[in-house]
């Protein structure tokens, strides 16, 4: 008998893998599910190993059983003979002479079954043996559960520690698993907090925030939901630009549906000494591009929209492109760290269909967990450019920092 364990994601692909070795007359013995090994064992798929046995030695019991039945068929032979013999003499027979040969008859018969039993007996240990093998296999010598490492406890923390900063499970697995890869057994925590640390700042990509044009003047268009705090961080770069770095700069904005929110920009305009004006055809930007020419930055407000509004979509996505090829231009996407990553991925996926962006993420003093910023900047491959963690202006901002925000992500403190 040939026994043999299958070890697969699932038990029907085990004895799938039994068959296609062994043959279709595999028998199960025992199915387990069985641990993964390894650092990071505890995020990898359970596995199931199943043990088969195959009869090798089908004919020599066959020879066994032929040859007990054989005993059994020359008993009952001879048993009739004896009888017959008895019953067809002429002579008379002295009872006690009759009651000596079936004394003599039944104790050959004791005789031969008792031979009977004793073959059994060994065709039942043999069975029993071979039975008991795999029996045996299932129950083979446990290994000493492996003392979890310091390491292994650092490692399972950080994990922990992400998941816990809302970093969604599927990136926090990804890290991990690379991590694995590199990583050898019993390195010191230290070492894998350094791999991780850089894994994941390598995650985040290099901050990209408004860059001037090469040559002329550059269109800066934000978009995003309402009240993600989009007029408030436009007016903060535009002081930016402004105060700091001396840049002309006009702010235009496309939101005709808030009057608050143009008053409010307008507000900040008349604060910078700025040029300000309300656009609500393609041809008021070409009007103002003529006007702004010699400007090195236009900033332009849009208005939030419902994902199911084509008509506003197919607005905005018209005045976004009405300056490809003429001008450069680049458009950043207002999101609030404190939104919901399943509402955060319905949002990216929206306005991904009206142009390419960069993320800004606003509200920081908001929540205490930073695991959107990973998400969506894994989710959607855009570069992040500014956070914003206040109402403050021309405060409260800062172009994104790849090392401070992992740091948070990671358990520490600013």
């Amino acid at each position: 008998m040939i026994i043999k364990k299958f070890v697969a994601k699932t038990e029907k692909e085990a004895i799938e893998n039994a068959r296609a070795e062994l043959g279709e007359g595999v028998v199960v013995m025992n199915v387990k599910p069985v641990k993964s090994k390894g650092l990071f064992a505890f995020l990898k798929s359970p596995m199931v190993e199943v043990t088969v046995a195959l009869e090798e030695e089908s004919e020599k019991l066959t020879a066994a059983v032929s040859a007990i039945s054989s005993v059994i068929a020359s008993s009952q032979s001879k048993e009739e003979e004896a009888l017959k013999s008895a019953s067809d003499t002429n002579a008379p027979v002295a009872e006690t002479a009759e009651k000596r040969e079936n004394s003599g008859v039944i104790s050959e018969k004791r005789e031969n079954n008792s031979a009977i039993e004793e073959k059994l007996d060994s065709l039942q240990s043999l069975l029993e043996q071979q039975l008991q093998k795999p029996e045996e296999e299932k129950e083979e010598p446990k290994e000493e559960k492996k003392e979890e490492t310091e390491t292994d406890k650092f490692m399972h923390l950080l994990h922990d520690t992400m998941l816990e900063n809302e970093v969604d499970e599927k990136y926090a697995r990804e890290i991990m698993d690379e991590i694995e890869l590199i990583n050898r057994p019993n390195i010191p925590f230290d070492y894998a907090l350094a791999n991780i640390y850089q894994k994941m700042i390598l995650k985040f990509g290099k901050p990209s925030g408004v860059e001037p044009a090469l040559n002329g003047i550059k269109i800066v268009f934000f978009i995003g939901p309402t009240g993600v705090g989009k007029t408030t961080t436009i007016a903060k770069i535009a002081s930016k630009f402004r105060v700091d770095e001396k840049k002309k700069v006009a702010l235009l904005t496309a939101d005709t549906y808030r009057i608050a929110a143009a008053e409010q920009l307008r507000t900040y305009a008349n604060i910078l000494e700025v040029p300000f004006r309300v656009i609500y055809t393609v041809e008021e930007i070409n009007k103002a591009l003529e006007d702004f020419k010699d400007y090195d930055y236009i900033l332009i407000d849009t208005a939030g929209h419902s994902h199911q509004n084509m008509t506003q979509k197919d607005n905005m996505r018209n005045i976004i492109h009405s300056v490809d090829d003429r001008v450069e231009s680049e458009v950043h996407l207002v999101l609030s760290a404190t939104t919901k990553y399943k509402d955060l991925i319905s949002i990216a996926d929206s306005y991904k269909e009206m142009a390419d962006y960069k993320l800004i993420f606003t509200k920081l003093d908001e929540t205490t967990t930073l695991g959107n910023l990973l998400n969506l900047r894994l989710y959607t491959g855009a570069s992040l450019s500014y956070v914003t963690y206040g109402q403050n202006v021309p405060d409260d901002i800062e172009d994104f920092n790849p090392q401070k925000t992992v740091k948070r992500l990671l358990g520490g403190k600013n």
